[in-house]
């Protein structure tokens, strides 16, 4: 079972920090505003405003922000301040021991996806594929907070994570799984694949998202996946939405599910509001959850946090 971190509460600490692509001070700083207009107290990385080309700054430094963190006794929820690209080549410098050690909350998605996964998978920790810094904004739908906060900062047990009005969760293939949920990005997970990091999908619920990709990559992601066991090790399939992904020769996102993976047989769940979409829920990786693909339910079996 997967440790459980403190909950988040008013007046509690958030460190932020720039694990990946570097995010400009200007609206690092606005988002911050919004969190201690919340009630929050800040503390900023050392290396949260650097820039470095296409990562912040040198994969050690960015590392060592993230380890300085969870060594912190003030910090309750380490959030980054965006994806982008550059945070796979962290993984070799954290210390897993240690961060299990000091179990926190941390919350993300896009290239995040690679942290959550690896923070669960050596750490054992629970994570929260949901919102980032830069979603701590005015326009950030009313859902996506309370999505957010019903993970972090309650133990509400069980929780069934429910997309937005007239956007149904739709099952296609029927069927009733519960394990430990794991995934996100599918860019990011395909990354791992043949390194340490390698997502262990063995057992478990895995959800997948993406944006931005032509059906064309996402053919290959999905071949790339089937091809390397992840599919065929799961207990049943998520598929989020696919934000901004333009149609290929005619093929859509839709096309290669029912294609590739409604053949798998296991229990398949599509239309979820995970991600990049507008619209984010609040998907806690390492957690016990269930997936009902005859009710279209999906329910986080236990706490999250710990009070």
């Amino acid at each position: 079972m997967a440790i459980k971190p403190p909950l988040l509460q008013s007046g509690d600490t958030i460190g932020l920090v720039t694990p990946g692509s570097p995010l400009d001070a200007s609206i690092i700083n606005t988002r911050a505003q919004t969190l201690m207009d919340m009630g929050f107290s800040i503390v900023y990385g050392k290396y949260v405003y650097s820039f470095d080309g296409i990562a912040a700054a040198p994969a050690e430094q960015r590392a060592e922000d993230i380890m300085n963190m969870f060594r912190d006794p003030r910090v309750k929820m380490i959030l980054p301040t965006r994806g982008g690209t550059g945070v796979q080549s962290i993984l070799p410098y954290l210390n897993f021991e240690e961060i299990r050690a000091n179990p926190k909350i941390i919350s993300g998605y896009s290239d995040i996806t690679v942290l959550l996964n690896s923070l669960y998978q050596f750490s054992d920790l629970n994570t929260f594929h949901s919102l980032m810094l830069i979603d701590f904004r005015s326009d950030t739908p009313t859902y996506n907070f309370n999505q957010f906060f019903e993970a972090t900062s309650t133990v509400i047990s069980p929780r069934t994570i429910q997309n937005p009005p007239d956007m149904p969760m739709m099952g296609l293939v029927r069927g009733n799984v519960t394990g430990p949920i794991v995934g996100g990005n599918m860019t990011s997970l395909v990354n791992t694949l043949g390194t340490p990091y390698e997502i262990d999908t063995k057992g478990k619920i895995l959800f997948l998202e993406e944006i931005n990709s032509p059906t064309t990559m996402i053919f290959r992601y999905v071949t790339q996946l089937l091809m390397a066991g992840k599919f065929e090790d799961c207990l049943g399939i998520i598929m989020g939405e696919c934000t901004n992904c333009l149609v290929s020769w005619g093929t859509t996102y839709a096309d290669l599910i029912n294609e590739w993976l409604v053949p798998l047989g296991k229990p398949l769940m599509v239309n979820v509001a995970t991600g990049h979409g507008t619209y984010k829920a609040a998907i806690p990786i390492g957690a016990t959850v269930n997936l009902n693909t005859v009710d279209n339910t999906l329910t986080v079996i236990e706490p999250t946090v710990s009070s």
